[in-house]
């Protein structure tokens, strides 16, 4: 039966937590027992029960020894105790923002006999969680918001109920139905983490983890530095101590809620966890093909999770991957249990260009809001027109000349594709390509092996030339300035995030690593192709929103370009992109417009 799986997980969950506990108690014994020690010492001295020089001289020695262990377990304790654990970075969602979708974790809540969450709150990814905030550092969810959520959160004998914490991805391309059905084994998860013994061994597992940052973090002086060095000594050694018992207390906590939750929305949860590999694929293609070029471009799209629906929308057409796909459309979709999904998507967007790309917190002259609608004009061919200026200032710094026009006379002036093509064929085709280092190459002399000499050359150029002015664009941040809030561009009902990383880390997590030199010269190639396009043959940009920016021939998608590129790339022979240029109507000799 469901109900005696789910008591044996807490029971073990339980059973765990108190180990971890137990871990705490042997931490305490040990630090006082010098003290009493040398309580015994000391009291046997008066009473005559410990007489002579031998134990005065043990009574000198160990009682200063018991008073540096208490005053060092003291400060362990106090560093544990108020090192403030790690957040993560979510837009808080008050209760009149979304009160259709409290009352429905509520509804879930009584169902599956738990406590319900104290707060809800949206993340920029595919994935939901509870998470404890109740530290002080994090604050209490405001009573006149919460009030009803957290006094059902509140059993007696028992600590808070934690937050949840929803992927925005999953609110809107999930319907109300499979949300329901994929929340319930995490709403499940409060029953046994509200239990006392559970939450405190929690809180002291995520202190030491909080401990061990403190007493890593620079800008210390040496004392300082000396001192928390073996406050994280200590920590670490009481995280290894009780590391295994803490993964299998979460294991019986997670074994417990998925015991609990198998009455609630059986069939339905298998439907929706095929729409959890979906939403997981579509929000990472739509992050690392549409966002981050924008970002790159310091715009940030301001409606990403309204877009990861036309994504998946336009996979799902294209792979005709679930049958009945539009009847399921039809129903309600989950952002309708939010009283403005445009604030929450806006918010949840800013957020996710600070935590994957490490956008500023507040929009500017340099990082504003695009929209889908304008996101071809001021971010496709925005960003095409930029890499081909670039391409060809690190033309004009070879000294390259201007192509030349048929018959050998002088071209044009301006920047035109022909000079791109001219320069990059090989003079000496049987020269063959660059080759590869010997042992141990170096990393940019790897990549650009087997492409030709000129190819290379002008890759590494590109390379040094956008490292200088990302430099530029992003000075060093000073160390001493304070940390500014993110999330000014919560809308009514939507909280901003309490600070609680360091905006000098960001981004958190950086979704892919440094273009590397060959991609770096096939982008700026391709952009001055698609330049030329749309300035002699009347193509026009266009957002793909699997692929990303997409150059638009005749109201086509042209697909069949990278290759061409890479041909001239890597061989030095321009034959096959000009006999495609042709057929495209593109001419190459006519100069085009540049930022």
């Amino acid at each position: 039966m469901s109900g005696s799986g789910a008591e044996a997980g807490a029971r073990a969950a339980r059973s765990r937590a108190l180990a971890v506990l137990r871990v705490r108690s042997r931490a305490l014994a040990v630090a006082v027992l010098p003290a009493a020690g040398a309580v015994i010492l000391l009291a046997g001295g008066p009473t005559g029960h410990l007489p002579g020089a031998g134990w005065d001289l043990a009574r000198w020695v160990l009682t200063p020894v018991a008073v540096l262990f208490l005053l060092a377990a003291a400060g362990t304790a106090l560093v544990v105790a108020r090192a403030r654990p790690a957040m993560s970075p979510t837009v808080p969602i008050a209760e009149e923002a979304a009160p259709d979708l409290y009352r429905m974790v509520r509804d879930l809540a009584d169902r599956l006999d738990v406590p319900a969450p104290s707060a809800i709150a949206v993340t920029p990814d595919c994935d939901s969680w509870l998470e404890d905030r109740t530290h002080p550092a994090h604050g209490p969810p405001p009573a006149e918001e919460h009030g009803d959520i957290a006094g059902a959160g509140r059993h007696p004998g028992t600590t808070a109920a934690p937050v949840l914490v929803i992927g925005s991805p999953f609110l809107w391309w999930m319907r109300v139905g499979e949300l329901r059905a994929v929340l319930a084994p995490v709403v499940a998860g409060t029953g046994p983490s509200t239990h006392p013994d559970i939450a405190a061994a929690r809180r002291f597992v995520r202190g030491l983890d909080a401990a061990v940052a403190v007493s890593s973090a620079p800008r210390r002086t040496p004392v300082f530095r000396g001192v928390l060095a073996g406050v994280g000594w200590v920590a670490r050694l009481l995280l290894r101590g009780c590391r295994t018992h803490a993964a299998e207390m979460e294991r019986g906590v997670a074994a417990a809620a998925a015991e609990r939750a198998q009455a609630v929305d059986y069939g339905l949860r298998i439907v929706a966890q095929e729409q959890v590999g979906l939403a997981y694929a579509g929000w990472d293609r739509l992050l690392t093909r549409v966002a981050l070029p924008a970002w790159r471009m310091g715009r940030w799209p301001s409606r990403l999770n309204a877009g990861v629906v036309a994504a998946l929308t336009e996979l799902s057409r294209r792979d005709r991957l679930a049958e009945g796909f539009a009847s399921r459309l039809g129903e309600r979709p989950a952002c309708d249990l939010l009283e403005e999904p445009g604030a929450v998507d806006e918010a949840a967007s800013l957020l996710a260009a600070r935590l994957f790309h490490g956008g500023p917190a507040e929009t500017g002259p340099d990082w504003s809001p695009v929209r889908w609608g304008d996101y071809p004009e001021e971010v496709v061919d925005r960003k095409w027109r930029t890499d081909a200026a670039r391409l060809h200032r690190v033309l004009d710094a070879l000294r390259v000349r201007p192509a030349a026009a048929v018959g050998g006379t002088p071209g044009p002036g301006g920047p035109t594709l022909s000079r791109v093509l001219d320069h990059l064929t090989d003079p000496d085709p049987a020269a063959g390509p660059v080759p590869s280092a010997g042992p141990g190459p170096d990393p940019e002399d790897e990549d650009l092996a087997g492409t030709t000499a000129r190819s290379a050359a002008l890759a590494a150029r590109l390379s040094a030339e956008l490292a200088r002015e990302e430099a530029a664009a992003s000075p060093r941040p000073d160390p001493s300035a304070p940390v500014p809030a993110p999330g000014s561009t919560a809308a009514p009902g939507v909280h901003d995030p309490v600070p609680l990383w360091d905006d000098r880390a960001l981004p958190l997590f950086p979704l892919q690593p440094p273009r590397t030199a060959r991609e770096l010269l096939a982008d700026h190639i391709t952009a001055m192709v698609c330049c030329a396009a749309m300035d002699t043959a009347g193509a026009a940009p266009g957002l793909d929103w699997l692929d990303g920016p997409a150059l638009l021939v005749g109201g086509e998608r042209a697909t069949d370009l990278s290759p061409q590129v890479l041909a001239l790339i890597e061989d030095g022979d321009p034959a096959a992109l000009r006999l495609w240029l042709t057929r495209q109507g593109i001419r190459p000799e006519k100069p085009v417009r540049l930022v």
